[in-house]
């Protein structure tokens, strides 16, 4: 297994199908990824010479935001709505949609399980 970035991608997986077991990175970024660094986006991920893996590193750290740094940079993101209190901020702290979906009949996956009725005999 080939180590990028502290990601460990499997061998046998074919180099931009790799890469995107890392978490930030999805196919078009992993294509750019690939061409920036002059390498078939084909190529198995064994199949990679050393000099290629460093390639590839230098390209990641250089462009992309990755793991750790990416999940507490989305967190920092939401959390600065919240403060600001704005229309998005607060639909998120109550814990529905803040695109504009309607709300009366669906969005139950965001505003979670319905609560049953307590039932009177």
């Amino acid at each position: 297994m080939a180590r990028i970035a502290g990601f460990e991608i499997p061998d046998n997986k074919v180099a931009w199908i790799g890469l995107t077991s890392i978490y930030g990175i999805g196919p078009t970024t992993a294509k750019k990824i690939l061409k920036k660094s002059s390498i078939s986006s084909e190529t198995r991920i064994k199949d990679l010479s050393d000099s290629d893996l460093v390639n590839i590193r230098g390209v990641i750290e250089k462009d992309c935001l990755i793991g750790a740094e990416l999940r507490e940079k989305l967190q920092k993101d939401v959390q600065r709505l919240i403060d600001i209190k704005c229309y998005r901020g607060n639909r998120r702290i109550k814990g529905l949609p803040c695109r504009g979906q309607k709300t009366q009949k669906n969005a139950r996956s965001h505003k979670g399980s319905r609560r049953s009725a307590i039932r009177r005999k």
